[in-house]
Parts: structure tokens; C-alpha cells; sequence
């Protein structure tokens, strides 16, 4: 897969999108084990689970659905707790983590102890 990019886009943003590329290589949805998505913006976390063979999004959650004061890691670790509760009501209880190219420190971090604390495994 290759990667265009425009000029303006910033150093930081190319290194996110290249690791996302490499972790896309071994990180597969399947049936058995659907692909838990992140995304964080500056103010917001989203979070979705993808059956990448069928090439459809599951369900998801983000910080905008939820009706909370807080801010940031208690935030995040109520996605990952509301996204958790969702995929549980589907039968979903093992999923890959998918981090797209974000650090695994922080909100990220955050969002997966939530999902793991409310029943996911990954």
C-alpha cells in the first residue's frame, strides 16, 4: 500500500499514517475476532469494531454520544467501557486492538483498560 500524501501535511501526521500502514498489515478483523478501532482527535475519542472480512463496522462509540463532564483519560475509559457493553449485548467478547497509529500511552490506553475492565478480551 502506498502512501500520498499531500505537502502540507506534517511530519507528525506522515509518521502516524505510515505506522498505521504497518499495523494494518498483520492486524485483521475476522468473524471469531472482529478489530477494535481508535481514533482520537484533540478533543474527542471514537472507537469501533470491524469485521474486516465482510468489510462492515459493528458498532461503535465515541466521547460525542456520551453525555459526561470529563474530560480526557476518564473520558476515554468510559468509551472503552461503553463500546465493551455494546459489542457484550452482540455476543462479542475477543477482539484485536487496533491502535492506528496512535502511541499506546495516555487516552489510547485509557479507552482499552475501559474496554477490558467492562468484559473484552484482547
Amino acid at each position: 500500500m502506498k502512501l500520498k500524501l499531500s505537502k502540507k501535511t506534517s511530519v507528525r501526521q506522515t509518521t502516524r499514517l505510515t505506522k498505521k500502514i504497518r499495523i494494518r498489515k498483520t492486524v485483521k478483523g475476522t468473524n471469531e475476532r472482529p478489530r477494535l478501532c481508535v481514533y482520537r482527535s484533540g478533543k474527542h475519542i471514537y472507537a469501533q469494531i470491524v469485521n474486516d472480512v465482510i468489510g462492515k463496522t459493528l458498532l461503535s462509540a465515541s466521547s460525542l454520544t456520551l453525555d459526561s463532564k470529563k474530560t480526557g483519560k476518564e473520558l476515554a475509559q468510559l468509551v472503552g467501557g461503553e463500546v465493551a457493553k455494546k459489542a457484550l449485548t452482540q455476543n462479542i467478547k475477543n477482539v484485536v486492538f487496533d491502535r492506528n497509529g496512535f502511541l499506546y500511552h495516555g487516552r489510547v490506553k485509557a479507552l482499552a483498560d475501559g474496554a477490558r475492565e467492562a468484559g473484552l478480551n484482547f
